[in-house]
Parts: C-alpha cells; sequence; structure tokens
C-alpha cells in the first residue's frame, strides 16, 4: 500500500489514449508528447487493467467510444460503479460517434468533456491541459489535507502517549511510598483492560472505551499522595483513626484529578475520577466513601475495584504476604474482600487464570 508520503512523491505526468485504431492513437500521442508521457490501449478492457495498475501516474485518459471488446460507454458505466477513478482522473470522449444521447450519457456517468473527431490539434491540448492541470492541483490539495490530518493524528498520539508517561509516573511515585515496585497500577490497568476486552462484560465498550478506562485505572490510588507515610507503610493493622483517615484517599484522588485543568479537557477524566472515588465501593452498599449499593457504581469502576482485589491478594505488601492464585481466586468468591456484581464475578473467576498470566510476564522482564 502507498502510504501519503509515498504518494506525493509520484508524479502523475501520463496521458492514457484509449481507440482501437493505430492511426487515431498516433495522431494523438504527437499532440501530448512534448509535454505529458503517453500509455496507449487498444479497448476498454485494456484500458481498465491499466488504469488500475497506473492510477497514481495517470492524469487524463483520451476515450473513444466504438471499440472491440469493451466499448467506451461500457468502461465508463464500470468505472463509476466499481471505481472512484472518475473522481481523481479526468476521461475526455474523443470520438466521431458524437450523437445527442452519447454526450448526455458520458457526462452523466462523468467525463470532463467531449471532443468530436477530426480533432484540431491546439484545441484539444488546451481543453485537455486545463482540466489535467485543475484535477492536478486538486489532487495534491487532497493529499496534503490527508498529510496534515495523519500529522495532527500523529501529534495527538505522541500528546497521548506523553499524558500516560506522567500519569503512570506519578502513580509510581504514589506506589513506591507505599513500599511497593510500581507494577502494581501496571497489573491492575492490563487486568482491568483484559476482562472489558475479553469478557461480557465490556459488551458495549469500543477500543477506544476500553483504552481510556485501562488508563484511568492506573490513577486508582492517586489520592494515597495526601496520606502520611506512617499509615501508609504501618507493617501491622490500622486502628479505626487509622483506617478513617486512609479511606479518605478516595475523596483526595478525586479532589486531586479536578484540580488538572489539562486532565479535565482530557475523555480520560470521566473514567479516572470515578475510578479514584468510587473503587472502594461494593455492591452490597457496604463499600467507601459513599455507600453506592450495585448498579450506582460504573461498571468501569466495578472491574477496576475487583482487579486492585486480586492484586493485592497475591502481591506481597509491609502488611502481609502474597497468597496464591487459586487461594485470592476463592476468597473473591466467597465474599471475603466485599460482595461484587454477580455477572462480573462470574467473568472474573472464567477468566483468572488467563490475568495469571500478567504475573508471569512481570516476572518474565524482571529477569530479562
Amino acid at each position: 500500500m502507498v502510504n501519503i508520503e509515498e504518494q506525493s512523491l509520484v508524479i502523475a505526468d501520463t496521458i492514457l489514449i484509449v481507440d482501437d485504431s493505430e492511426l487515431n492513437r498516433v495522431i494523438l500521442k504527437e499532440i501530448f508528447k512534448d509535454t505529458y508521457s503517453i500509455e496507449e490501449a487498444e479497448n476498454g478492457q485494456q484500458c481498465l487493467e491499466k488504469l488500475i495498475q497506473k492510477k497514481e501516474h495517470i492524469c487524463a485518459v483520451l476515450l473513444d467510444v466504438m471499440m472491440p471488446v469493451m466499448d467506451g460507454m461500457e468502461l465508463l458505466r464500470r468505472l463509476k460503479k466499481d471505481t472512484d477513478i472518475l473522481d481523481t482522473i479526468p476521461v475526455f470522449l474523443i470520438t466521431a460517434e458524437a450523437g445527442e444521447q452519447v454526450i448526455k450519457e458520458g457526462y452523466q456517468l462523468g467525463v470532463m468533456d467531449v471532443i468530436e473527431k477530426p480533432v484540431v490539434p491546439y484545441v484539444v491540448k488546451r481543453r485537455v491541459d486545463s482540466v489535467v492541470e485543475l484535477f492536478l492541483s486538486r489532487r495534491k490539495l487532497s493529499r496534503l489535507a490527508e498529510y496534515q490530518k495523519q500529522e495532527l493524528i500523529n501529534k495527538e498520539l505522541e500528546i497521548m502517549d506523553l499524558n500516560k508517561g506522567m500519569i503512570e509516573a506519578l502513580a509510581t511515585a504514589i506506589e513506591f511510598r507505599s513500599g511497593e515496585s510500581g507494577d502494581h497500577v501496571q497489573r491492575i490497568s492490563g487486568i482491568t483492560e483484559y476482562l472489558l476486552g475479553n469478557t461480557s462484560i465490556g459488551k458495549g465498550f469500543s477500543r477506544e472505551d476500553i483504552r481510556l478506562i485501562s488508563m484511568a485505572a492506573i490513577m486508582h490510588d492517586v489520592g494515597k499522595i495526601a496520606i502520611s507515610d506512617m499509615i501508609l507503610n504501618k507493617p501491622g493493622r490500622l486502628t479505626a483513626e487509622e483506617f478513617d483517615i486512609m479511606k479518605t484517599h478516595t475523596l483526595q484522588g478525586a479532589q486531586l484529578l479536578e484540580q488538572i485543568p489539562q486532565l479535565r479537557k482530557h475523555a480520560v477524566f470521566h473514567y479516572a475520577y470515578d475510578i479514584a472515588r468510587y473503587h472502594h465501593e461494593r455492591w452490597n452498599g457496604k463499600g467507601y466513601p459513599d455507600g453506592l449499593k450495585g448498579n450506582e457504581i460504573p461498571i468501569w469502576v466495578q472491574v477496576v475495584s475487583i482487579a486492585d482485589v486480586y492484586d493485592a491478594l497475591v502481591s506481597k505488601r509491609v502488611y502481609k504476604s502474597a497468597y496464591s492464585y487459586d487461594e485470592a481466586r476463592k476468597m473473591i468468591e466467597e465474599g471475603q474482600c466485599g460482595e461484587f456484581n454477580p455477572k462480573l464475578l462470574e467473568a472474573f473467576v472464567k477468566a483468572e487464570k488467563e490475568l495469571r498470566k500478567l504475573y508471569y510476564n512481570t516476572q518474565e522482564k524482571k529477569n530479562e
């Protein structure tokens, strides 16, 4: 496939002359040979093949009507029905069969001009040159617009990557404060993306939605930046007062995200805010900070919540050892870590063995 930059290097300087009479082709060739490269075809079928092969090089078609195999009008019908060639390459009917019906149908099918034989050299050249110049200018502008559009898309992707990098850096810094390696946020993002992209829970979400939600998942614990190290890294069980302070990280996170103007304008903000504030809410209404219940909790938050719990269970923390994958799955199934949406729980259990691969991959990278 020719890309935009390669297309800009292609020079459309070839006129395709289509006539079953060699003499007529020679006459037309003599008119245009000093200005254009020339391709020839004896019938509509040959013309069609050359147009498909050399579309980017051809700047005009001079087409006879009466020809064997495929005549000029049948060729035009084929081009009109099956291709966009008539939108980008001007076609001139050059024919002795210039009856009213032929002229009318020719214009309806998209020809730019009808020129009667015998041709007058300076007239036909002037008429063809003017239209070719117009089409080439339009083609150049179209390619320029497409190139600029692609450049804007590339810039947007660069900005998105930069934003994601900054978000990951902030989230990882918070994880390091709590004695984590920073892999936690990447795994939460990966689990979220897998559950939304490969189970029934993600039905109705576009690939872009899933990408944004998995990015937003990285920020789920951003509010922990406001929690003191003494509580964040306490090796034992938190007191009731300490736990009340720890729980405020959900509200602190949502408030922090609201105070970043650039983020508020980004499509990820809606998901990030919900996830930061509500990822400790539970299906039965016994979570925090707002005691949301059932489907009051957005489904993207529910997915991040179960991902967060699973990763916390199978990972070593300052206050506990890691559980095995089987133990973690069983604890979640049995509701030992809070109640989850039954449909989400079913999807999670079916996918859990695949989710383990995220941990194998992380360990493999560390060993490289």
